[in-house]
Parts: C-alpha cells; structure tokens; sequence
C-alpha cells in the first residue's frame, strides 16, 4: 500500500505544451509510456490541443476543477464539463481538445486492453483499499481515515497486489468524496 499526496508530485510539461501531468501510479514502476499495463494521473489542460493516442489502450477521464473541455473525433464528441462524472473512450481515437472557458484539471486511468480492466466511481460511504487486484483511491472533498490518519483532498492510497487485510477508509462528514479505481486483471 503506497500513501501519496498530489501536492508533491511533480508536474512533468506535455511535449505539444498544452499542459502538463503528474503521474500518482504506474505499472509496472517505471513503464513508459509504450509499456505500462496500466496508469493513473491527474493532467492540467492549459490550451485547445490534441489528446494524444494511445493503442490498445482503455481511458477513462474525470472532471476535477475548471470549465472542462469538449473532446472530438472519430465517433467521439463528449463535453466533459461536470465534476466527477467519469467518461470512458479508447486511447486508439485520435481526439481534439477544446477548453470550454480556462484551465482545466481531470482525473485519468488508462489500462491495457486485454489485461487489465479499470473502474472509476466516486463514493460517500466506506470504502476500503487493497480489495482488488490493484487500484487508487484519492480524497476529493473533505476528510477521510485511513489506518488512524486523517486524508486531505488530493491524498490518497495506491496498490499493485491485493491485500490480505484490505484497508478500511472511513469519511468524516456529510460532504466527504474520494474517487476510487478499481483495476482487475483480465
């Protein structure tokens, strides 16, 4: 189980300088970008641009802060302007970006198709961490306990094997909201 706090991972620029990323977990560690099983990070979108693809790839992306962006191409047009609702589409699509007003922040999960399978909610009630073959869950609103330690918005925990004693993470207060990534092998 790995502890992370999205306030101290750095941003790496994208290639087109349309925005830049900050990768919370990779499979396997250290995989690039032609060679991961599967992916989680939140990117800033700073400017209209393409998204780049990515072959035999499964995406998902999620709304965090700003206007959102209107995305475009083959057999895709999808206005991702509500926090928290995540949209799936395959890597394999080329798709042009659009800003729909300023910068935008979204939550990305990307896995290898045909060996890995992810699924994306956002929860209210208790949860746990570590039940499945590998996965995230990461604060959005309010405070959640995790192992006696209280999680800000944007911390969380990550895993790449399932946990013999799954770990419980409890919100605290009405308005409490973590994004949780359930990743199965396929």
């Amino acid at each position: 189980m790995h502890r992370f706090d999205l306030n101290q991972i750095a941003a790496s620029p994208w290639k087109n300088g349309g925005g830049s990323t900050r990768e919370i977990a990779c499979w396997p560690p250290g995989a690039g970008m032609d060679a991961f099983a599967w992916r989680i990070s939140v990117a800033t979108i700073a400017r209209d641009g393409p998204f780049s693809a990515f072959a035999g790839i499964d995406r998902q992306i999620m709304l965090l802060d700003g206007d959102g962006v209107h995305l475009k191409g083959d057999g895709v047009d999808h206005r991702l302007e509500q926090r928290w609702q995540p949209f799936a589409f395959s890597g394999d699509t080329a798709l042009a970006c659009t800003l729909l007003g300023g910068i935008s922040t979204d939550f990305n999960v990307m896995a290898r198709r045909g060996q890995w399978h992810a699924r994306i909610a956002v929860v209210d009630e208790a949860t746990t961490a570590g039940d499945c073959d590998a996965g995230l869950c990461m604060v959005l609103q309010g405070r959640w306990l995790a192992d006696g330690a209280l999680l800000a918005p944007g911390q969380g925990l990550w895993w790449s094997a399932r946990q013999a004693a799954p770990l419980p993470l409890v919100p605290q207060g009405g308005d409490a909201r973590l994004v949780r990534v359930q990743q199965q092998m396929a």
